[in-house]
């Protein structure tokens, strides 16, 4: 009989279902809509039934938990609370209204947070004690990890690296302040980033020719991989500012590694390379040259719910 974890991620459009083995496969999926559901109990009842959909696939085995990885999830009290891209507002207590269906241990925690749980045990950062993970997203995510903890702090939010003043009264941010560092890196940063460099100068680029509302930051990396000069100076200009604050965070915990993930990652020579050469210029001088940065391991899996499963896995 086979152990099973059920790992959740929890996104403003859809939410994936995943059921995990001891060896860290995902034996079986499901998903849904997030913003079908605009009451909670629809999507509540939704979720337990394709967890059920999930575990009947999964054969003969026992549940050891639940972990949920959702924006704003908090891991003290098992709630959401007020997560902007969600249709739930104000404060929502998911696991008690999961535990309704399901008897078993049921833990929540923010997406970034389950990322980072997701590397530490079974990616790159596996026997690492303090490290720093990065998912470049739509937004910014982080998880900080001192002495082999992940850190929640005194409310369960801290580690919110995305929402540290870059640029003061800089770009409006989803969080509606001004100048956030994930505004600038992140998928949506270096879309806008690359429109602000059209605007200011007159050198050719492809990208003239797509719409902002379908330009990507993959259609980006194509065009920096062709020579483009504005989408290089935007990647540059991504790293750049990522670099700098990364470099402040160093003085704070002195990690011995960053981990980058999410799509902007795979662009690796001209976001992780770039970023590290940034830090390191930025870099108070006695840390200089201790801080590795790298693409994480599990590029390629979908490390949210492998990280929410690891919750209750270990």
């Amino acid at each position: 009989m086979r152990n099973i974890a059920i790992g959740i991620d929890i996104g403003g459009t859809n939410t994936v279902i995943g059921a995990v083995d001891d060896d860290a496969k995902i034996i079986a999926e499901a998903s849904l809509s997030t913003q079908k559901y605009v009451q909670l109990n629809d999507f509540i009842t939704a979720l337990a039934e394709n967890i059920r959909t999930v575990l009947s696939k999964c054969g003969e085995h026992t549940l050891k938990g639940i972990g949920i990885g959702v924006p704003n999830g908090n891991f003290y009290s098992g709630s959401i609370e007020m997560a902007p891209n969600l249709p739930w507002k104000g404060k929502v207590m998911l696991s008690d209204e999961l535990s309704h269906y399901f008897s078993c241990k049921i833990i929540v925690t923010n997406d970034a947070k389950a990322a980072t749980i997701g590397e530490m045990v079974y990616g790159g950062a596996k026997g690492m004690k303090n490290f720093v993970m990065i998912t470049l997203g739509t937004g910014l995510g982080s998880g900080v990890v001192v002495n082999g903890q992940l850190v929640y702090g005194a409310d369960g939010f801290a580690g919110e690296f995305g929402h540290t003043t870059v640029v003061p009264g800089g770009r409006i941010c989803g969080c509606g302040r001004a100048g956030c560092l994930e505004t600038y890196a992140s998928a949506t940063g270096i879309k806008r980033t690359a429109f602000e460099l059209m605007a200011k100068y007159n050198t050719p680029t492809k990208m003239r020719d797509i719409p902002f509302s379908q330009l990507t930051s993959k259609d980006i990396y194509t065009f920096a991989m062709e020579g483009d000069q504005l989408a290089l100076k935007a990647f540059d200009f991504t790293a750049d500012i990522l670099g700098r604050k990364l470099a402040d965070l160093c003085t704070v915990i002195s990690p011995e590694a960053v981990f980058i993930f999410g799509g902007l990652a795979n662009a690796k020579e001209l976001i992780v390379d770039a970023t590290k050469k940034y830090m390191e210029q930025y870099m108070l001088p006695v840390f200089k040259d201790k801080v590795k940065v790298l693409p994480s391991a599990l590029l390629g899996t979908n490390i949210a719910v492998l990280g929410a499963s690891a919750l209750v896995a270990v």
